[in-house]
């Protein structure tokens, strides 16, 4: 089944929250952020911004009518600064004006005296002044400190990687509309309609249930959307709400990218211990998140970060400790994976620097050491494992001897050019970590002209979701998919939904919407027997059709809806899905936190120019364990997605923040995303289709997250590449690996190598 978005996307008539039809008498809205990393406001200048026509009102910190706060997890964001900033971008002021470009002429005239504080932009400095966000986390199995004397090889080192702009197509943005009895109609562009939703609760003071929160579909997330949406929501809410008028806001691309956070940046201390079999026997590792100003969801990723520490492989002793640290950057959020990419990359680098120590391939490690079933991860749970499975599918399908030659050959016959090959196994746990997060609701309707309108708190944002909801409908009501309609997401129709995100979107609402589509078949089951004269388990629906002891009657889908309307039986349902058997106790970080686990393996290679330090991805092949895909078109689709984007994240995308806390890389022409030049020349997946049950939909495991782990394996493909050009190269453990980096890791002597100087190798190459 194709992706029922595609024709409307393809057309340009799929409506995003700029293709909403405005109401007469719309104002617009335009954030004045603030120009320094932290400091003292001691006075604001509104004065020539009011005076420029068309504006109706500047909001500041005064005009908030319930609480100054938007801080989710901790209370430690407020909406616009009062009398402190925190971040380069840091909403001081909302003008409010006629038409947008009066708006954001008026943000032009606005100013702020502030007296500057000294700024921190570095974890580990953050982590020294005890700058700490939540107290530090640790999780812990076997004992590590009395495993190190078995070891026969230990290894220290640090490794960093660095953030990623989530560069969504569609910005951040919303529309709110005032509505009797002091209401709020609220279109967000959000990831977490009820998240907003609880926000301007807050912000504005007044119950959830004024408050409207509607999502028709967004123009990408990737994490972006899940908590930072509320800022923009909760700036139109209250202008909406206090001047009674409909306002607009939509962030410019570059707006965008200054005042909102990004991945986080992550710089962590390992050290490893082998046996001499190369079993690993030990690892401790300490990790400095970067938060940025504020909470955020920090603390969450932060967790998920030390749920992923030992990616897919087994260590019997492990300690793993993590800090949140504050900076003064804005506050970073979820991005895809959530966390777990960052602690799978120290883990993946402390395996390359033993087997380069060793003198050995990385991958005799990562094999030697894949988990299980029945092995222990850190924090309690018993794996049920496919890592293997995917590892030696993928030597086999894509020939990994004839790989490895070809590599060599290569290489041998090269000087300027080098390729490098690496394996990257992923282990990825699927379900929100915080247990209560995990449920969701569908509410179904049968008309009585047969069709079907069904709503969920499932968030359409380019990933499949809407079109895997409809599949399931159409699977258990027997119906053709132009039968079947999914609704807009909206918490006047479903309340209290968890956030569209932690790749667990399409099993919990799936799951919802099979509970009710099963509940009303059974219904109508129920009068297709009085009708016919059978026993209802004698009664099946078939294409449309009722059929009775394995006959088709001349009974239909739409007739036997209208019986059921005549008879007054319901042909609605409310269907609430909260996963089974998941727990966790965090005051022991114990437990069984995930309904499953995705595994994966992916083999990248590349090529390297070693005299301008620019590179190819050549390929990307994977084996992914997708349990038994629904969908394999779209699921093929997230595949694809995940790996350039993780790609991205590791080779080109470099955020770059200078040491007052403001964003360089704060356009398209500084900060470089993969293009179709830079993305992996070929992809190829092959599904592990197993017949194992698990708590997904259908069986149908999840892809929104994992493969963008994969990703990962381009680095250290680069890694081998530029040691196949110069063996005793010291390349630090530091993502993104830019041309630049490469450069400096080939000609350490010279820094960048100007054209006048010409090493051996420089004249080598030429000659």
């Amino acid at each position: 089944m194709k992706n029922i978005d595609s024709i409307t996307h393809i057309k340009g008539e799929s409506v995003y929250l700029d293709d909403l039809p405005l109401l007469q008498g719309t104002l617009f809205a335009a954030a004045f952020g603030s120009p320094v990393a932290h400091g003292h406001i001691t006075a604001l200048h509104l004065e020539e911004a009011e005076a420029l026509p068309g504006v109706v009102k500047i909001f500041t910190s005064r005009d908030i009518t319930g609480d100054n706060q938007i801080g989710g997890i901790v209370p430690d964001e407020q909406l616009l600064a009062d009398s402190e900033v925190h971040f380069c971008g840091m909403p001081i002021a909302l003008v409010v004006a006629e038409t947008e470009e009066a708006a954001r002429a008026a943000v032009r005239l606005v100013r702020a005296d502030i007296d500057p504080l000294p700024v921190i932009t570095n974890p580990r400095e953050a982590k020294a002044k005890g700058e700490l966000i939540v107290p530090p986390r640790t999780f812990k199995l076997g004992d590590t400190a009395g495993a190190w004397q078995q070891c026969a090889h230990v290894f220290e080192g640090t490794a960093d990687t660095n953030g990623q702009e989530h560069l969504y197509i569609e910005t951040q943005g919303a529309y709110a509309l005032p509505s009797e009895g002091g209401g709020l109609k609220i279109y967000s562009s959000t990831q977490a309609p009820t998240a907003v939703q609880r926000c301007l609760s807050r912000v504005l003071g007044v119950p959830m249930h004024l408050l409207d929160v509607e999502v028709g579909r967004l123009g990408g997330g990737f994490g972006g959307k899940e908590d930072q949406a509320n800022t923009w929501a909760a700036l139109c809410a209250l202008a909406a709400y206090v001047l009674k008028k409909p306002v607009k806001y939509s962030l410019h691309r570059a707006e965008d990218m200054v005042m909102t956070g990004k991945r986080h940046p992550y710089s962590s201390d390992y050290k490893v211990g082998l046996d001499k079999d190369l079993n690993i026997i030990a690892w401790e590792v300490e990790f400095y998140q970067n938060a940025g100003a504020a909470a955020d969801l920090s603390p969450a990723v932060l967790e998920r970060t030390l749920f992923h520490c030992t990616n897919s492989y087994f260590v019997p002793n492990v300690t793993a400790t993590a800090y949140s640290c504050r900076t003064h950057l804005p506050p970073n959020t979820a991005f895809r994976g959530f966390g777990g990419p960052q602690g799978m990359f120290v883990i993946e680098s402390a395996i390359a620097h033993a087997a380069e120590a060793l003198g050995i391939d990385a991958a005799v490690i990562q094999e030697k050491n894949l988990n299980k079933t029945g092995d222990e991860f850190p924090y309690g749970q018993i794996a049920e494992s496919e890592a293997r499975a995917c590892w030696k599918k993928a030597e086999e399908i894509y020939a990994i001897g004839d790989l490895r030659k070809e590599v060599e050959a290569f290489n041998s016959s090269n000087r300027q050019y080098k390729k490098g090959l690496s394996f990257m196994p992923i282990c990825f746990g699927i379900s929100f970590t915080k247990t209560f997060m995990n449920h969701a609701r569908a509410l179904v309707h049968v008309y009585t002209d047969g069709s079907v309108g069904i709503t969920t708190g499932a968030v359409e944002m380019g990933q499949g979701v809407n079109t895997k909801i409809l599949q399931v409908a159409a699977e258990v009501f027997a119906l053709p998919p132009e039968k079947i309609k999914i609704q807009s997401t909206s918490t006047f129709r479903i309340a209290n939904t968890s956030p569209s995100a932690a790749s667990a979107t399409a099993d919990l609402n799936g799951k919802a919407t099979l509970l009710a589509c099963t509940a009303l078949l059974e219904r109508l089951k129920k009068v297709a027997a009085e009708e016919l004269g059978v026993e209802p388990g004698a009664v099946a629906v078939k294409d449309g059709q009722v059929w009775a002891d394995g006959q088709p009657t001349s009974l239909d889908w739409p007739k036997l809806v209208m019986a059921a309307f005549v008879r007054r039986v319901s042909l609605s349902e409310h269907a609430h899905y909260a996963t089974p058997e998941i727990h966790f106790d965090a005051s022991k970080e114990k437990g069984h936190p995930f309904a499953y686990h995705v595994y994966g393996t992916a083999i990248t290679t590349v090529t390297v120019d070693c005299l301008r330090g620019t590179y190819t991805i050549d390929a990307v092949r994977v084996v992914h364990d997708f349990g038994a895909s629904m969908n394999p078109v779209i699921d093929r689709g997230q595949i694809e997605g995940g790996i350039v984007q993780g790609v991205g994240w590791m080779t080109l995308e470099e955020v770059v923040y200078d040491e007052a806390g403001r964003l360089r890389s704060n356009a398209l022409s500084t900060y470089k995303v993969p293009d179709i030049y830079s993305a992996p020349k070929a992809i190829a997946v092959d599904f592990l289709q197993t017949d194992a049950d698990n708590l997904a939909v259908f069986r149908s495991k999840a892809v929104g997250e994992p493969p963008l782990m994969y990703g990962i394996g381009a680095y250290f493909a680069l890694r081998n590449a530029l040691r196949a050009f110069r063996p005793g190269a010291v390349v630090p453990f530091s993502a993104p690996m830019t041309p630049e980096k490469v450069l400096l890791a080939l000609y350490p002597q010279k820094g960048f190598l100007q054209p006048h100087e010409q090493t051996t190798d420089h004249l080598a190459i030429h000659s």
